[in-house]
């Protein structure tokens, strides 16, 4: 009897040594981030999920988004013409002017290619630029179209 008695104590304590090893698993996924998804709501991540890509709001300004910096690159790209233009009938003083501000607008046309080139490569982003426009704007290119 003393045998049973003891092999029972020691199946006791390999139950609850297996017992306290799981619990310790558990408090240690949740201390550490393991179960994260569980905790999500509290973090903000789904909050931020339904902000953008559930978001219908975010869905329509970012698709609008793309088409306003596609014409911010063609809107550039005009006014660098039509100061070309002017430059051939200019004056020495105006001409210095326009070519001060054709550099200017080179700039900002680059960075609206550079703008339109990040946000077409984000993820929560790409999904919403229309199918008409296209993938990536080319900085090098004197005319951009912004509908394929």
């Amino acid at each position: 009897m003393g045998e049973v008695r003891e092999g029972a104590r020691a199946g006791a304590w390999a139950v609850g040594g297996i017992v306290g090893l799981a619990v310790l698993y558990v408090v240690g996924v949740f201390a550490f981030g393991g179960a994260g998804w569980i905790t999500a709501p509290f973090r903000g991540e789904a909050d931020e999920r339904e902000n953008t890509v559930a978001s219908g709001e975010f869905r329509q300004s970012t698709y609008e988004e793309f088409f306003d910096l596609c014409e911010a690159v063609q809107n550039a790209e005009g006014t660098i013409q039509a100061l070309q233009d002017e430059r051939k009938t200019a004056s020495e003083t105006r001409a210095s002017q326009i070519d001060q501000s054709i550099t200017a607008l080179k700039v900002t046309r680059i960075e609206s290619v550079n703008d339109y080139n990040s946000k077409a490569a984000q993820e929560h982003r790409a999904p919403f630029r229309d199918k008409d426009l296209p993938y990536r704007l080319d900085a090098a290119a004197e005319h951009t179209t912004c509908t394929n």
